[in-house]
């Protein structure tokens, strides 16, 4: 990280500090929900590995075409300042690739934008459905999850009033997630902080 990078951030910090307490804690707060659950981009190393390599640059985010990538501020501690990160309530990723084309360290590999390639590959995370919460499974079709799924029948199927099953090809992309019409939603992707 940059000097002036670093700099910025403690002004940053300090200016916050002085401004009303209730304010910023009420935003700590939310910035700590989103930390709690988030998404490193397709094609990261497992955790300590992409936080050693990654060098901050913020190449990734500039090239993603769905504006999903986030980069952490304090929120997530100081050896997530400026990691880049998904949350798929906010913005999914479309799995177009890009992100590891660009990274110059190998913090997030290159991946091939190829079904194999991304089924083999991207383990960003894996959807869960609760049954409680689901449309489908309470005998209201609906089936967006599923049409909004970039790898049908691969991460996902439909059953019967096009209930989602979640499969084992699931790569954890979030559309499904970004997708529900329920709120809270009813499909939720885990993030798989132990990729291999």
């Amino acid at each position: 990280m940059e000097r002036r990078s670093l700099i910025k951030y403690f002004v940053a910090g300090a200016i916050v500090g002085a401004a009303s307490l209730p304010s910023f804690a009420r935003s700590a707060q939310k910035k700590a929900a989103t930390a709690s659950r988030y998404l490193r981009p397709p094609g990261a190393l497992p955790e300590d590995g992409f936080l050693a390599n990654c060098i901050h640059c913020g190449k990734c985010g500039e090239v993603c075409p769905n504006r999903a990538i986030n980069f952490f501020g304090l929120e997530n501690g100081l050896a997530s300042l400026d990691t880049p990160y998904i949350v798929p309530r906010e913005q999914a990723c479309i799995l177009c690739m890009k992100c590891g084309e660009v990274c110059p360290t190998g913090a997030l590999k290159p991946i091939a934008r190829e079904l194999g390639e991304i089924v083999a590959n991207v383990k960003m995370g894996h959807a869960r459905v609760d049954k409680n919460l689901c449309l489908s499974y309470q005998g209201k079709t609906c089936g967006v999850c599923a049409r909004a799924c970039p790898l049908p029948d691969i991460a996902m199927s439909i059953g019967f009033l096009e209930t989602p099953i979640v499969m084992g090809g699931c790569v954890g992309c979030g559309l499904c997630e970004r997708s529900c019409i329920q709120i809270p939603p009813s499909i939720r992707v885990i993030p798989d902080m132990e990729r291999s």
